[in-house]
């Protein structure tokens, strides 16, 4: 089933932002701008926000792919929306609110990126928890180009995906990496054939999304949070979140099912 945020009388394809829901508790979101190399404008921004609140709210949905398509992931921001924009205007965009959903969405996200993901792109696809790539990807941070710097993430979550000598030349030079350079740098997670990307992410959102939901997202949220604190503090937190989950249904079910040799049913409980 697909929806969009069309209008009623419009026909679904001209909405930037499409959203399938398949079986197994999977929903795809695909950026719907062909005709501006899904550069990420405020339209846009602000549905991939309204649809990542309301998924992150559906127990339908266990895990969310999101996709560009098969010839590009996005190109980046939308240049017509920032030029001749003052700082203050910049600034009461309050991008953070944006892509807050996103960031925080407590259920798993994979991005399945095809083609170009460059600026405002590669920072979407690093909001993603696992990121599959085709060959022919190529990920940047062109800002430097256009005289500004990445402002959604680029600077921050890029050095800590492949580290600060291989950040500083993303974002100095503003030149694009291949995705065996991602892949072996450790900002992509897994590296297929160009018409295998979605198919890929699709397989590995329905293995995610069969497992128990409450364990999904306690080992999310242990890992993201994890990164930036104390080792000490990370281990008491991955301590804590464990025991929690000992009180969940799921964990009795599969338990109880490993013991018995059975599938697990679980409920989210």
């Amino acid at each position: 089933m697909s929806t969009s945020n069309a209008p009623a009388n419009a026909p679904a394809d001209v909405s930037p932002l499409l959203l399938d829901r398949l079986e197994g508790g999977v929903a795809v979101l695909t950026l719907n701008r062909p005709q501006a190399t899904n550069a990420l404008s405020l339209e846009l921004q602000a549905l991939l926000s309204q649809r990542f609140t309301e998924l992150a709210d559906d127990d339908t949905v266990r895990c969310i792919v999101l996709t560009g398509g098969e010839k590009v992931f996005a190109a980046g921001g939308d240049i017509t929306s920032m030029a001749g924009v003052g700082p203050i205007e910049v600034f009461q965009r309050h991008t953070e609110r944006v892509w807050g959903p996103i960031q925080h969405c407590p259920k798993p996200v994979i991005a399945a990126v095809c083609g170009y993901a460059y600026g405002g792109g590669c920072e979407l696809a690093m909001l993603a928890d696992i990121i599959v790539a085709g060959e022919g990807a190529r990920f940047c941070q062109p800002e430097i180009r256009i005289g500004i710097m990445p402002g959604i993430g680029g600077t921050q979550r890029l050095v800590r995906a492949v580290g600060k000598v291989k950040a500083m030349r993303m974002a100095l030079t503003g030149k694009p990496i291949s995705a065996h350079e991602a892949w072996t740098a450790g900002l992509v997670s897994d590296l297929v054939a160009d018409d295998q990307v979605l198919p890929t992410a699709i397989e590995l959102a329905r293995t995610v999304a069969s497992m128990p939901p409450l364990a999904a997202e306690q080992i999310k949220e242990c890992i993201l949070l994890g990164m930036d604190a104390p080792l000490e503090s990370a281990l008491a937190m991955e301590r804590r979140a464990n025991a929690l989950l000992f009180a969940s249904r799921d964990q009795k079910e599969g338990m109880q099912a490993f013991l018995e040799k059975r599938p697990p049913k679980f409920e989210g409980r």
